[in-house]
């Protein structure tokens, strides 16, 4: 019989110190999400979120997107190769809506136009304020239009596949490039 009670009392030692545990897992894992969500970056993907009028299902897209291959192997590359396929898409749609007979010339000008890093893709890029948002190493200038670039890209590279859908990338990203309600093309 005594066998018996110290068994049980055995059981209930290790169900306390399990569920204390686990108490002390969750309150951790709790205090780990107030510090991540107030922290400067996650304050500024929010803000960021705001100013492109679309908000990600998967934050952990976005933060990649914001993340530069100096800073983390887990990086924007790939998300930028996405991102500039989707706006070359979407400027080569646009324009054929426009005019089905433009030529193949002006058609690949408007679209060099529009993802060239100087002149326009940085510049959307500038005026999101990514430069300050973007992850890079101590060594690398998060201004450098390359780097802008490439983030400004990997964010609709992002959307496309938080939302399973190219067309609304493409979307935001004529929300984004218009400005002041005119789009820029």
């Amino acid at each position: 019989m005594e066998a018996r009670g110290a068994v049980c009392f055995a059981v209930f030692i290790v169900i306390i110190a399990n569920s204390t545990a686990l108490q002390i897992s969750a309150d951790d894992q709790a205090q780990e999400q107030i510090i991540t969500a107030y922290s400067p970056f996650s304050i500024a993907l929010k803000t960021l979120q705001k100013q492109i009028n679309y908000t990600f299902d998967r934050i952990d897209l976005l933060r990649r997107a914001m993340t530069h291959a100096s800073f983390s192997q887990e990086n924007n590359k790939a998300l930028s190769v996405l991102g500039t396929s989707i706006i070359e898409t979407s400027v080569s749609l646009r324009y054929l809506v426009d005019d089905i007979d433009v030529s193949t010339k002006v058609l690949n000008m408007k679209i060099a136009e529009i993802v060239n890093v100087e002149s326009s893709c940085a510049v959307d890029g500038m005026r999101l304020g990514l430069h300050t948002v973007i992850r890079v190493s101590r060594k690398t200038n998060s201004t450098a239009p390359a780097v802008v670039c490439g983030a400004f890209r990997a964010i609709f590279g992002a959307i496309a596949i938080d939302t399973g859908s190219s067309d609304n990338a493409g979307n935001v990203f004529w929300n984004v490039h218009a400005h002041n309600g005119v789009v820029a093309l």
